[in-house]
């Protein structure tokens, strides 16, 4: 595994694995899932941010793992740019979302 490819694992499941513990703590990040329409998916949300976090570094020794990870964050991510784009919310506030979806999906081809 190059060092580019290791720095991108470890940002991404470094990210998510702080994303999804600040949505069983963060008011604001609630309310945002309440503003989607979504405030059911918000513990559910962060249990796959969390694990995907978790795999992600996990699977810095397992590609399976990583395979199943990224491939998951992926999916979780290109769900969130859609949701902001039916909400209208403008190019930065969706940014992160189409970011993260982007370097998540080229880590999984990269492992394939």
């Amino acid at each position: 595994m190059n060092i580019l490819l290791t720095l991108l694992i470890l940002i991404s499941g470094v990210s998510f694995i702080i994303y999804g513990c600040l949505l069983f703590v963060s008011a604001e990040m609630q309310n945002e899932f309440k503003r989607f329409g979504l405030e059911k998916f918000t513990i559910l949300t962060g249990i796959l941010e969390l694990l995907g976090g978790i795999g992600m570094l996990v699977g810095l020794k397992f590609n399976f793992i990583l395979l199943i990870s990224s491939g998951g964050l992926t999916l979780l991510m290109l769900l969130g740019f859609g949701t902001r784009l039916k909400v209208k919310d403008g190019f930065w506030p969706s940014f992160p979302s189409l970011f993260f979806m982007i370097l998540n999906f080229y880590v999984f081809l990269s492992v394939i």
